[in-house]
């Protein structure tokens, strides 16, 4: 599939997703439909195994495009506005492998909640990040700060707009780690080759499990994981990777 405001690129099993929206990678409805239709093509390719999500240019997302609002004079706009915004997150969220962060900029209002969807956070020394629909008149967000903050940070940020850079999400633990902008794809991509590395049906599995206990209690999700290893321990790749540790080599998976 072609598309118009994302790059998108596959290296070594890993795709490479580039928010390409001149000036500031702002989400209009375009966007939105283009964000999930190619996290759900990297759930459906079996070439894929991580995905890393990025933006070009010096802003990672500045949010919503202001410019493209619902009209409360169309019925059912605001409706469908909302419904699509949210699949936007939930694709990202829902996908069946990995999803990686390099935040290049600002991360602000829907940016941010992009960042929140996916698994793991890493961010250049320049990048900020934002909940500010409180300047503009709104209230939205919540759900996605309240992944990664406190519960103060959470309510500072959602009540008056504040800005965090990347040391400060560094400093609270919520980012792996801030690196230079130049530095910032390559440590992505890294990671997400060892990903990668892995056996691609262990890794479906880990993902579902982690998208899924968040909302369980402990028992029921322990419970639902010990099912999962019962069943990958019956497949090839799992009997592959146990013989390439004895034999001290690298696995050559198949996902079967």
């Amino acid at each position: 599939m072609t598309y118009e405001t994302l790059r998108f690129e596959i290296v070594d099993h890993v795709a490479l997703v580039t928010l390409n929206r001149p000036p500031v990678n702002a989400l209009n409805r375009k966007a939105r439909a283009e964000i999930i239709a190619v996290f759900d093509e990297i759930s459906a390719r079996e070439d894929i195994r991580c995905a890393v999500l990025t933006g070009a240019g010096k802003t990672f997302c500045a949010g919503a495009d202001l410019k493209d609002r619902p009209d409360a004079e169309v019925p059912g706009d605001f409706l469908e506005h909302n419904r699509i915004t949210r699949e936007t997150g939930n694709a990202i969220r829902e996908c069946s492998k990995p999803v990686i962060a390099a935040v290049n900029g600002a991360a602000l209002g829907a940016g941010l909640g992009l960042m929140a969807s996916c698994d793991v956070f890493y961010a250049s020394e320049n990048a900020t990040f934002g909940m500010p629909e409180i300047n503009v008149g709104l209230a939205g967000g919540a759900s996605m700060l309240n992944t990664l903050f406190g519960r103060s940070t959470m309510r500072r940020m959602f009540y008056t707009g504040v800005r965090l850079t990347a040391a400060e999400l560094l400093e609270r633990n919520v980012i792996e780690a801030v690196t230079s902008q130049e530095d910032l794809v390559p440590t992505a991509m890294a990671v997400a080759r060892e990903i990668a590395s892995k056996s691609p049906l262990a890794i479906r599995y880990a993902k579902q499990a982690m998208t899924i206990v968040e909302h369980m209690p402990q028992r029921d999700a322990y419970r639902m994981e010990q099912n999962y290893t019962m069943a990958l321990a019956q497949t090839e790749d799992a009997k592959e990777a146990r013989m390439a540790f004895l034999e001290k080599r690298e696995p050559k998976f198949t996902g079967r």
